[in-house]
């Protein structure tokens, strides 16, 4: 059985030929980024990665959001990097869309498919490497670790999307459920990335407001989304990037599940600075 693809192909150019305006949309509270904008020209290549290009979806921006970063990273065979994080201090969620990889971690190989995930944590030692015959993408979300007094930093671990039960939210009988690869109660992590799923028709029935900030990447299926004070459709390969207490409710559109892959920063005081002052 083939793997499932959680992301619809990306890159190329539009004809010129078509329009101009569509889906993105840049405010004050969140930023809406269409899979159709996700074209060659706006795509980085990043220093100790070979045969390897990468949509940033995402970074800290002063006013803006200012936890994360968020890459789509595309490999062609035989590419990757023997030394992909140069910032000590940050640790990373690994997910794998589309393909094949070998992932290295501490000295141990793990075979990632499409639905892999992987948590490293600061100062792990991991390379990446796609030994395929296709190309491979996946989400590489990076978060600069903050240290909590009497807390260890977690540990490394790999698993896969079909090994972790999803759980129902209360009252919903499963129409609305996360993959929680984390669980909330582990205080070491700073950082959730989950995948939430709805079933068609299902809906977040309230306006969330809260100081958690987002990026969610739509992995399947279409929804219409409630931010701030406007109504976005949204549809799988869309990326959405909310502020902390940006207004956020859906409604999931069918005919299939609707279903994203979710951050937010939780576990940790509110900083009372500078984010770049802390300790």
């Amino acid at each position: 059985m083939n793997a499932p693809i959680f992301n619809p192909p990306c890159g190329g150019l539009p004809p010129q030929t078509s329009l101009m305006t569509g889906r993105a949309v840049f405010t004050e509270a969140y930023a809406v980024i269409p899979h159709g904008v996700m074209s060659d020209i706006v795509t980085s290549l990043l220093p100790g990665w070979d045969r390897t290009r990468v949509w940033i979806l995402a970074r800290p921006l002063t006013g803006f959001a200012e936890t994360f970063a968020q890459y789509l990273m595309e490999v062609a065979p035989g590419g990757g990097s023997e030394a992909p994080e140069h910032d000590p201090q940050a640790q990373g969620v690994i997910f794998v869309v589309d393909g094949t990889l070998t992932l290295t971690l501490e000295g141990r190989p793990h075979a990632m498919r499409s639905g892999s995930y992987a948590y490293l944590p600061p100062g792990a030692t991991w390379s990446l490497r796609n030994q395929g015959e296709a190309p491979a993408r996946f989400h590489w979300v990076r978060k600069r670790y903050e240290p909590a007094p009497r807390l260890a930093v977690p540990e490394a671990f790999v698993t896969h999307v079909s090994e972790v039960d999803p759980v129902g939210m209360v009252g919903t009988d499963g129409a609305w459920a996360t993959t929680r690869f984390v669980s909330p109660d582990d205080l070491r992590h700073d950082m959730h990335v989950n995948i939430v799923t709805l079933r068609p028709g299902a809906s977040i029935p309230f306006e969330e407001t809260h100081v958690m900030e987002h990026g969610l990447f739509v992995l399947e299926g279409k929804a219409v989304y409630r931010l701030n004070r406007d109504w976005v459709e949204v549809e799988a390969g869309d990326f959405m990037w909310l502020r902390a207490f940006c207004p956020q409710a859906c409604y999931a559109g069918g005919p299939g599940p609707f279903r994203y892959l979710l951050y937010k920063d939780v576990n940790r005081h509110a900083s009372l600075g500078p984010r770049h002052l802390r300790g």
